[in-house]
């Protein structure tokens, strides 16, 4: 009774999350960090209002802000040019529903976000992978025609990884390509650069992001899409009537109003990240620079799967990830400087 290509497909499996107990959680590239306090006391407010009625369905609130802020690097941007979600892996969703249909073809890098396969898999279409170089760029087998191709993804930040293809390789691709492209900047706060402007060049870009890393926000689940109106009123129709609560769509509002605790937040997170890469280098880690809140590396010896089972063991959770012949490695979330400590202190033992 169900669908063929539901019960063929594996589906995405999410990073672990314990219940309980004394673990160092390095594995789904959380914010090790509180969230503003301006987040708790927006939600206070909402609760003591109540939560009877029904929130706003686009959440105007949040859009209004969100256009404000992001007028720096893109001029043009109103209200109209975001689309709000449940997190952006629903904007995500909403975004494969609207281009692609049974039979079609979607693009990808590899290794990259495995959602992205995932979400092919459920509309019925092809997954059309390119491998990355062992630089971690892409070769022009990206942008090569196909009359299929209705949808690209990029992350970018790319995960594992964490490296960055610059905006102007992004508008070359995207200027080569037969369809949407989707640059998937979850990871972008912690990066050197953005691709927002190449959304008021082409109507094709679209730009997805979150509030769940840099915001510290993942357990509330709130993330937008930027795209032209025109783009974001196609997009609108798909998406489910109420998919942001009143509680998400407070607290991401007040989340992106508090600048002080957005900087000083993020810069921790840079400066940890720099001493984690000094020192998995300096225990015989090879790791690829990073631009997201996490690195991507692969433990002397070649047996990550094994370091990432005895650190478990340890109470010390990394994330190993195996896309076969392509990448197999650790990724390693950027903790508090005590997290990482701790880290550090069992790899020393277990490196023995």
């Amino acid at each position: 009774m169900f669908r063929s290509n539901i019960v063929s497909m594996t589906g995405y499996t999410p990073g672990e999350q314990p219940r309980g107990g004394d673990v160092v959680k390095l594995n789904t590239n959380e914010n090790p960090y509180p969230c503003s306090p301006a987040v708790k006391a927006a939600i206070g407010r909402v609760c003591q209002a109540g939560l009877q009625k029904y929130p706003e369905p686009t959440a105007l609130d949040f859009r209004e802000a969100a256009a404000e802020l992001l007028a720096a690097e893109l001029p043009a941007i109103t209200p109209e040019w975001i689309l709000c979600g449940n997190g952006s892996d629903d904007v995500l969703t909403i975004l494969t529903r609207t281009f692609v249909d049974s039979g079609d073809h979607v693009r990808f890098p590899r290794p990259s976000y495995v959602l992205y396969d995932t979400l092919a898999a459920i509309q019925g279409a092809k997954c059309d992978v390119v491998d990355f170089t062992p630089e971690w760029t892409l070769t022009d087998r990206f942008t090569k025609h196909c009359d299929k191709l209705r949808l690209a993804f990029l992350a970018n930040p790319n995960s594992p990884s964490g490296t960055v293809l610059p905006p102007a390789e992004v508008a070359r691709i995207a200027a080569a390509l037969p369809c949407p492209l989707v640059v998937d900047e979850a990871y972008v706060d912690f990066a050197d650069s953005n691709c927002l402007s190449l959304v008021g060049d082409s109507d094709r870009v679209i730009v997805t992001r979150t509030l769940s890393k840099s915001y510290a926000l993942a357990g509330l689940r709130f993330g937008f899409a930027v795209a032209q109106p025109q783009v974001i009123e196609q997009l609108a129709k798909v998406k489910d009537s109420y998919n942001c609560d009143a509680l998400a769509i407070a607290g991401a509002t007040a989340a992106i109003g508090d600048r002080a605790w957005f900087d000083r937040t993020r810069a921790a997170v840079l400066e940890t990240r720099a001493r984690l890469l000094t020192e998995l280098r300096a225990r015989g880690f090879e790791c690829v620079d990073s631009q997201a809140n996490f690195i991507w590396c692969q433990p002397p010896g070649g047996d990550p799967k094994s370091l990432y089972e005895r650190l478990k063991a340890a109470g010390i959770l990394v994330r190993y990830m195996d896309y076969g012949e392509s990448a197999r490695g650790l990724r390693v979330t950027v903790g508090t400087d005590d997290q990482i400590d701790a880290l550090l202190t069992k790899l020393d033992e277990l490196l023995k």
